[in-house]
C-alpha cells in the first residue's frame, strides 16, 4: 500500500483495474516518459512459458533460499510419492496463505537457487484456483507441457526437471524482494505478455496507467487506418472504441 499526495491510501487492486487492456510495451513507454528509464523491466531471460499469456495483477512476493541439508534417502514407494510432504514436515513450510486475494501476482525470488522446479503443474495450478492471476519466478519451473496445456500463467526464467526438496527453502512471504534484477515490494503493480515482464511501483502506478492508455489508444487509430487501406479485417487489437467504452468508467 502507499499513500497519495493527498494522504489518501492508494489500493492496489483498484489500481490493477486500470491496465485492463494495457500492453507491457504501452507501460514501459510510460515509464520512459515519466523518468524512470529500465528500472523496473524484468531480465528478459524470465519469459512467459507459452505465447498469448497475458496478466496484471499485485504483487505479493516470496522470498527463497537454496537448502543447507540434502533430501535423505526414502525407502519406499510411498515415501516417494509423499517426498515433499516428509520434506515439509521435518523443515517447516511458508507460503502464501491466507495473504492470496484474488488479482494477486505471486513473484519469487529464488535467491540464485541452481535447478529445482519451485512451481510445477499441480502447485501453481493451485495457486490460480485460490485466486492467482499470475506467478513469476527467477528461477526454474517444471511439468512445463501440462503448464502450457492448462494455460497456466507461469513466467520464469528456466525449465527445470527436479523437486523441491533438498534444494530450495521459501523463507519469507510479502517482503520487499529482487526478481529479475529489479525490486519487487507487496502492492507493486506487475504485469506480462509475449514482450516480457515489468513491474510498476504503485506510487507512480496511476499515473503511468493514464500515459500508457493514451500510448494503447493512440497506436490502435494508427493501426486501424493501415488495416483499412490494406484492406484487412479489424481484430480486437484495434477495437478502440471498446477500449475508450472501459476506461469511462473511471472518468
Amino acid at each position: 500500500m502507499s499513500g497519495s499526495a493527498s494522504g489518501e491510501t492508494t489500493d492496489p487492486f483498484e489500481v490493477r483495474k486500470l491496465y485492463e487492456y494495457l500492453r507491457v510495451v504501452d507501460v514501459c513507454d510510460a515509464l520512459d516518459g515519466i523518468g524512470y528509464f529500465d528500472l523496473t523491466l524484468m531480465s528478459p531471460e524470465i519469459r512467459p512459458l507459452w505465447p498469448g499469456m497475458k496478466f496484471w495483477g499485485v504483487a505479493l512476493t516470496m522470498r527463497c533460499v537454496p537448502a543447507n541439508r540434502p533430501m535423505w534417502k526414502l525407502n519406499t514407494t510411498e515415501e516417494i510419492v509423499d517426498a515433499h510432504g516428509i520434506w515439509f514436515k521435518e523443515v517447516g513450510s511458508i507460503g502464501p496463505g491466507d495473504k492470496l486475494r484474488p488479482g494477486h501476482v505471486i513473484v519469487t525470488d529464488t535467491g540464485g537457487a541452481g535447478e529445482v522446479g519451485c512451481w510445477g503443474s499441480a502447485n501453481s495450478m493451485g495457486m490460480v484456483a485460490a485466486g492467482a492471476v499470475g506467478i513469476v519466478t527467477d528461477g526454474y519451473v517444471r511439468d512445463t507441457a501440462e503448464l502450457a496445456l492448462q494455460k497456466t500463467p507461469l513466467c520464469a526464467r528456466m525449465r527445470g526437471r527436479t523437486i523441491i526438496p533438498g534444494r530450495i527453502e521459501v523463507v519469507e512471504v510479502e517482503a520487499r524482494i529482487g526478481c529479475g534484477g529489479v525490486q519487487v515490494r507487496p502492492g507493486d503493480i506487475v504485469g506480462c505478455d509475449d514482450d516480457g515482464v515489468v513491474v510498476v511501483p504503485l506510487e507512480v502506478a496511476e499515473e503511468v496507467a493514464v500515459h500508457a492508455r493514451a500510448v494503447l489508444l493512440s497506436d490502435m487509430k494508427a493501426r486501424r487506418e493501415l488495416y483499412g487501406r490494406l484492406g484487412k479485417e479489424p481484430d480486437s487489437t484495434v477495437d478502440c472504441e471498446a477500449v475508450e467504452a472501459y476506461y469511462r468508467q473511471f472518468e
